[in-house]
């Protein structure tokens, strides 16, 4: 076991992208993901990268585009609002098949919202906030040692598929403090950057676009991406199973709300009620296989997120009508408690033995 540190969860963040190999940040401040841009402003100079404060989202997600089509690892990170501006940039960058971590440490919405921790973005991350037909990995984090962890396997994702890889986190995960151990792992073997823009001298010239005029032309370069998205889908879910073997009702959170529900879980048992947690690690791709498995072996699964029921769609399409589906949501910045989760398990297990 290495020496482990204590330190937020932003903080966290920005030192594993520096291990990982970041060189590039370019961001906008706006709560609670301040000390991610703060910390690499301070970082990045000692490593020989480069930190930019951009005029605006906008700004600093075609920095992004410009760095990651150079070949560099490069990040940037925001929360709810903020990642919205950005979503035309990460649009052209997934099109343009190229390398970048984004982590948004999410705030309540819709609008400006709140800076409370939410979960309401996940439609935005996991179904293509822009325009067109892209997907990003999206990655989900429930301590923050899973978040250094999780950003240091995003950079490798990221070169593996040559595509945008995000880091779903919220207010809490950003701004809680943990013991972190940032763990030394030999790099995996990942393709060359032989695509990137480094100059063209003593070889063919690259060519990085999006613009593709002709429509026979723009349809393959779609199906080349969905070839890749499948491929993501078959190689990279992960997922939690937290004492589902003997479970008599399922609980699917991720996040923090998935270690709320660890606490419900044992007050439930406690009470002799078999309570399981299924959290889904990655949000894309979905591990609806396992919610598939799940669903064959209990009679009931009860979604709870910080938001009003977004996970609990690609929930249903796993489950596709084997067992009964349920939802608790708090939303706009409230937390559920390990009670609330408890009550609401408890109630629909009685429910179902009357």
């Amino acid at each position: 076991m290495g020496e482990k540190v204590l330190i937020s969860g932003n903080e966290a963040i920005a030192e594993a992208a520096v291990q990982a190999g970041c060189r590039f940040f370019f961001g906008y401040p706006i709560t609670p993901q301040n000390k991610i841009p703060e910390y690499m402003s301070k970082r990045l100079p000692q490593v020989g990268g480069c930190f930019v404060q951009a005029e605006s989202e906008i700004a600093a997600i075609y920095m992004v585009f410009g760095a990651a089509g150079a070949g560099a690892r490069v990040m940037t990170s925001s929360s709810s609002p903020g990642i919205s501006l950005k979503m035309e940039g990460i649009s052209y960058i997934a099109g343009a098949e190229l390398p970048c971590v984004i982590v948004n440490v999410m705030r309540g919405g819709p609008g400006l919202g709140g800076i409370l921790p939410s979960q309401s973005d996940y439609f935005q991350a996991t179904k293509g906030g822009g325009h067109g037909d892209y997907r990003l990995l999206v990655l989900a984090p429930s301590t923050v040692q899973e978040a250094v962890d999780l950003i240091m396997d995003a950079f490798d994702l990221a070169d593996k598929y040559r595509n945008p890889v995000m880091v779903l986190a919220d207010g809490y995960i950003g701004q809680m403090m943990e013991p972190v151990e940032f763990k030394k792992s030999p790099p995996p073997e990942l393709p060359p950057k032989n695509w990137a823009i480094t100059g063209a001298k003593g070889r063919p010239r690259n060519l990085i676009k999006t613009l593709y005029l002709n429509p026979v032309e723009l349809e393959k370069h779609n199906l080349k991406l969905q070839q890749k998205y499948l491929e993501m889908a078959k190689n990279e879910v992960r997922v939690e199973n937290y004492m589902t073997e003997d479970a008599e009702i399922i609980i699917a959170a991720y996040g923090t709300t998935a270690r709320i529900t660890k606490t419900a879980i044992k007050i439930l048992r406690e009470k002799g009620i078999n309570a399981g947690l299924v959290r889904p690690i990655t949000l894309f791709p979905f591990p609806y296989s396992t919610f598939k498995e799940i669903a064959e072996k209990v009679d009931n699964i009860l979604v709870v997120e910080m938001n009003m029921g977004q996970m609990l769609e690609d929930v249903k399409i796993g489950v596709c009508g084997r067992a009964e589906i349920h939802f608790y949501g708090r939303t706009g910045g409230m937390v559920p408690s390990y009670d609330e989760i408890a009550v609401q398990a408890e109630k629909i297990v009685k429910e179902e033995a009357i």
